[in-house]
């Protein structure tokens, strides 16, 4: 048995005990389901022997409606056990890919898209489901279905006579099984497609405000109806091949009618069989027909749901590229205290590819202020991104407290750094909720107090209709630029770590509102270690180091002061600012 499906037998066995009743109640069914036919055939014979009173009429309408209120009760039992449990796998697979989501690196996400994997978390997962569901029932169904009916047609009929209407079945069975690794296929080919479709669907509706500014309506609606012709053909390529087996299973059925007739039949004539164990056995052919028809779904279902399983997997099964080391070290009384050094740091995104980072070397501190000026592309952000370990840098580089950063438990370094990014995530959740998200038990006047630092509170008690219980909107798309970014940076101040980044997250808000924000951030920046990343020279000159990157290098470094008569390209920046609030002002 292949790798995929030990997996998923092997998450199956979660619930053994619960899938073994339910299989137990099924076998129970299928095996009570044989009395009424045997109860049928004694009936006609006693009934053509004139051997029947009312009272033996009663006695076998007793029996059969016994029989049938203890198959409903089986019934009952076997759909909680198995479908039931088919939810909680359901359940437990859904939340083992979430989490595992949640574990994997940066660069995952940049190779996968979010469409894919929303349709992993979706249809797939109800393909698996009709494995732990239908097709447990179904297969188990049809097993033991024939099993017990073929046990009471030899019992009944005899081997010889069973074997001769039966003939069919054996090659039913060649059908199945060499359709089944197309059906697999197929099934493959459609999930896939689907991901395609789910993704031109969640990045329109995500990126609606630029479709409609562009005014490509129709060239996305173009793109959305070709992916949604490709998934039909595929889906139909695949009902063409399963679309087989109703017709073929009732042609074999009728096949063993035939048989029946012409072979049992005659046995009858010859009076070698009664004509109540050929009532039987006209009964035992039909109830063979749902096992036949059971197996063909089944393997549609079985091989949808490995197909399913099998994307599902590929994700399971990768290990995220940023993990805690073998054996990891923690600082004195598990706290960081804030001192960052980088020494010969180069980084490069790809093996072969060009540095992103280039000899970096720097000390800063606990309670200093690093800023970092550059250009676009300069690796201002990469740098901070290492230094959370959004990415891994190279062994022996970074170091916070004196231990290299690949070393730190990962849970300790990122709870040890807030980081505020240029483009803030808000969650659909109120202004209060995304203002309080990291870890805590926040009250309402450190929330607001955040919110004040950040000089986002009037804009949430003046401009949001329910202030801080105004639901933000996906994206936080109800908010402007300036407010999201605002808001993120509260966040980040409510977190209270050593270490504080602010990755250019001021842009969108006005020189004067910077400045002010800036100003409210300094009593809390000289009590944590912070790195402020900015194209603007006003964010950055009272810091107590400046660095300015050049193509992943450090071009300068020093001071305000010292940079400033340095002459170099901080100066000509810082000039040229200068003359651009100048004349914004004389506006």
């Amino acid at each position: 048995m292949s790798s995929p499906y030990r997996s998923l037998f092997s998450f199956l066995s979660r619930y053994k005990w619960r899938y073994l009743l339910g299989v137990a109640a099924l076998a129970g069914t299928d095996l009570l389901q044989q009395v009424a036919p045997r109860l049928i055939g004694h009936f006609v014979d006693d009934l053509e022997a004139g051997a029947l009173d009312m009272t033996g009429i009663y006695r076998y309408l007793a029996l059969i409606v016994g029989t049938a209120l203890l198959i409903a009760f089986l019934r009952f039992t076997w759909r909680i056990f198995v479908f039931g449990t088919a939810r909680l796998v359901e359940r437990d697979l859904r939340a083992d890919l979430f989490a595992h989501l949640e574990r994997l690196s940066a660069s995952f996400f940049h190779t996968h898209k979010t469409g894919d994997l929303m349709a992993m978390a979706t249809n797939d997962l109800q393909a698996v489901r009709g494995i732990a569901g239908e097709g447990v029932l179904m297969a188990a169904d049809s097993l033991a279905m024939t099993l017990f009916t073929l046990i009471a047609m030899i019992s009944t009929i005899g081997l010889k006579l069973s074997l001769w209407a039966l003939l069919p079945l054996p090659f039913l069975a060649l059908l199945i099984a060499a359709v089944g690794k197309l059906i697999f296929a197929r099934s493959r080919a459609v999930q896939d497609s689907f991901a395609r479709l789910s993704d031109v669907v969640q990045e329109n509706i995500s990126g609606v405000r630029v479709v409609k500014a562009y005014t490509q309506e129709a060239a996305e609606e173009a793109k959305f109806d070709e992916a949604n012709r490709d998934y039909i053909r595929r889906f139909m390529a695949m009902m063409r091949v399963d679309g087989l087996f109703d017709p073929v299973v009732g042609l074999f059925a009728g096949l063993c009618y035939v048989i029946a007739i012409a072979v049992p039949g005659r046995a009858v004539l010859r009076g070698e069989i009664s004509v109540g164990d050929f009532a039987s056995l006209t009964m035992y052919i039909g109830m063979l027909i749902w096992p036949m028809i059971a197996m063909g779904w089944v393997v549609h279902i079985i091989q949808r749901g490995f197909a399913a399983f099998a994307r599902i997997r590929e994700v399971l099964l990768t290990e995220p590229e940023v993990k805690d080391a073998p054996e990891t070290a923690e600082p004195p009384g598990g706290r960081v205290r804030g001192e960052i050094e980088i020494r010969d740091l180069t980084f490069r995104y790809v093996p072969d590819g060009p540095p992103v980072l280039d000899g970096i070397n720097l000390h800063i501190k606990p309670g200093q202020t690093l800023g970092i000026l550059g250009r676009t592309g300069s690796g201002k952000s990469t740098l901070a991104a290492l230094l959370a370990r959004v990415f891994d840098p190279p062994r022996g580089t970074v170091f916070i407290d004196g231990i290299d950063v690949l070393d730190l438990p990962l849970n300790l370094l990122r709870r040890s750094i807030a980081a505020v990014p240029q483009e803030s995530f808000l969650f659909s959740r109120t202004v209060r909720e995304n203002i309080g998200f990291a870890p805590g038990e926040w009250t309402e006047e450190q929330i607001r107090q955040a919110a004040r630092t950040a000089q986002v509170e009037q804009d949430i008690l003046e401009f949001l209709p329910q202030g801080y219980e105004t639901m933000v909107g996906e994206r936080g798309v109800t908010l402007s630029g300036g407010q999201r970014q605002r808001v993120g940076l509260s966040r980040a101040v409510l977190k209270d770590a050593p270490i504080l980044v602010l990755d250019d997250c001021l842009s969108a808000v006005d020189t004067a509102t910077e400045q002010r924000i800036l100003n409210g951030l300094r009593p809390l920046m000289r009590e944590r270690t912070t790195i402020v990343i900015s194209h603007r020279v006003a964010a950055v000159k009272n810091a107590d180091l400046i660095i300015v990157l050049e193509r992943g290098r450090i071009a300068e470094a020093g001071t305000h002061d010292e940079l400033v008569a340095l002459g170099g390209r901080y100066f000509r920046t810082y000039q040229r600012q200068q003359l651009e609030e100048a004349i914004a002002s004389l506006e």
